[in-house]
């Protein structure tokens, strides 16, 4: 049998190790407005990516999904690269984020054929920099940058329809 301190010292335990978790569930992503983050991940295949290089390329939309090769994350990059023709000519470059090996990231390009970047954020410091809850399951966010500045965000991306919202957040821009 459980004695009261027992059981409270459990209480106690869990309340904090919730609070503390909340602060991954409920990160704060960047807005509009604020400076994009000079961070750096690997791609891939391995190599080094350093995001402010890729900024200085143009417009670059960084989306952020659960998981390569799930159902939602492979509709989502799908809508994305059947969409890359049009992304290209209003100028973006396109680079997926999630919590995924490198040789995930690899499988899942591979596979669907995806002509974009795929970053290995395995110990989730580039969904930290941009406040993203790296722990939770439906953390489908979407950043787009241009001259080092984040100009648009969704806290939820539509798997389907991704590519529109990022078209349709460009023209508005415009």
């Amino acid at each position: 049998m459980q004695t009261r301190a027992g059981s409270l010292r459990q209480l106690t335990i869990l309340f904090f190790l919730h609070m503390s978790l909340l602060g991954f569930l409920h990160a704060n992503p960047l807005t509009p407005g604020t400076s994009a983050p000079a961070v750096s991940g690997v791609d891939q295949d391995g190599q080094p990516v350093d995001f402010s290089t890729l900024y200085q390329k143009g417009v670059t939309l960084v989306y952020f999904y659960p998981k390569a090769d799930t159902p939602g994350c492979t509709a989502q990059a799908c809508s994305l690269r059947d969409s890359i023709e049009d992304l290209k000519t209003l100028g973006v470059q396109v680079i997926g984020v999630s919590r995924d090996t490198p040789e995930s990231q690899k499988k899942f390009q591979t596979k669907y054929q995806l002509p974009f970047t795929l970053i290995a954020d395995k110990d989730g410091k580039v969904a930290e920099a941009f406040g993203v809850p790296s722990l939770v399951i439906s953390a489908r966010q979407s950043f787009l940058v241009k001259d080092g500045k984040i100009v648009w965000m969704t806290k939820k991306a539509d798997t389907a329809t991704h590519a529109q919202q990022v078209a349709t957040a460009l023209q508005e821009l415009k």
